[in-house]
């Protein structure tokens, strides 16, 4: 592969991309499909839909990579892209030419469902991702907050742009509960990309440190970040269960009941004794591919419960 394809590639986080598609792509393909409902985009459209979000998501990778120069020289000197393999100037252009072109796929889609309003969401997405990296990422919890909360939000998107359009009064009560599904998983976006969050800047406190970061490790310390970030795995391993056993185990979903325990639950309670026992960057790495390792599998899980709701039907 072309080493210059394989730096921006990297500069653009794919692996963080393929996971936000595929999941974008699991709610469609692999429940709303399989759902007997009216969906407002056909398929090429709704690709358009994943295909702006990526690109915005790439930008925000770019502008903050751009803004985070200084951090990097410590945190990770091996990896940085901007100044060493990619000038600023041609990072700018790039983070341009993603936002733009995101935008203008966002517009198209809006317009598509008849909702152009909707447009105003592409922009909101790119204008927060911009404002983390330039002033949000510096204040207390709030720039972590903002990045769980547009990662749940591309999870809701899919309800705005190929649900919403489509309810009327026959079909009002089915639409609601398919909402209130991709609200749960949502949720569970948050909280899992909260934990991540806090995690990379325990993991980065050194560069941080250096930059004039105002992260929560910084500020608390690092012991008391983890005790934070092990209230977080609990609360989340705590619905998890819930949401398990009232809607997967008491219906009979056991194949999804199986999955979900070994899958997720246990490798977050893994996640939750080992954060304690971390102390070296390669440790919060480790760490950080257990909560990836998560996602994934949360990805899987959409298309195991619809078959295995087939199945049982």
């Amino acid at each position: 592969m072309n080493k210059n394809l394989i730096i921006h590639l990297r500069l653009i986080r794919y692996q963080n991309l393929l996971l936000l598609a595929l999941m974008q792509l699991a709610l469609r393909f692999g429940f709303l499909k399989f759902q007997n409902v009216s969906l407002a985009l056909n398929d090429l459209q709704y690709f358009i839909l994943v295909f702006a979000t990526i690109l915005l998501a790439a930008a925000g990778y770019v502008i903050n990579d751009i803004f985070d120069q200084d951090a990097d020289e410590i945190n990770k000197p091996t990896q940085k892209i901007i100044g060493t393999h990619i000038s600023e100037k041609k990072a700018y252009n790039l983070y341009f030419i993603l936002n733009i072109s995101g935008v203008i796929m966002g517009f198209a889609v809006a317009n598509i469902v008849g909702k152009p309003n909707f447009a105003a969401l592409f922009i909101m997405i790119a204008a927060s991702l911009y404002f983390y990296a330039t002033t949000l990422k510096q204040t207390l919890l709030l720039g972590n907050v903002l990045i769980a909360f547009l990662s749940a939000f591309s999870v809701l998107i899919v309800s705005f742009f190929d649900l919403y359009p489509t309810i009327n009064e026959q079909n009002k009560s089915i639409i609601t509960v398919f909402f209130k599904i991709i609200l749960d998983y949502a949720i569970f976006a948050f909280l899992i990309n909260l934990i991540r969050e806090i995690v990379k800047d325990i993991q980065d406190i050194e560069g941080d440190l250096s930059d004039d970061m105002n992260t929560l490790p910084i500020n608390i310390g690092v012991f008391w970040s983890k005790v934070v970030v092990v209230f977080l795995s609990v609360i989340t391993v705590s619905m998890l269960f819930w949401y398990i056993t009232e809607y997967y185990f008491t219906t009979k979903l056991y194949f999804a009941t199986a999955f979900a325990s070994i899958f997720m639950v246990a490798p977050l309670c893994f996640f939750g004794i080992k954060i304690f026992s971390a102390q070296h960057v390669k440790d919060f790495k480790s760490l950080s591919l257990v909560l990836k390792f998560i996602i994934a599998a949360s990805i899987i899980l959409i298309v195991i419960v619809t078959q295995n709701i087939l199945y049982n039907a």
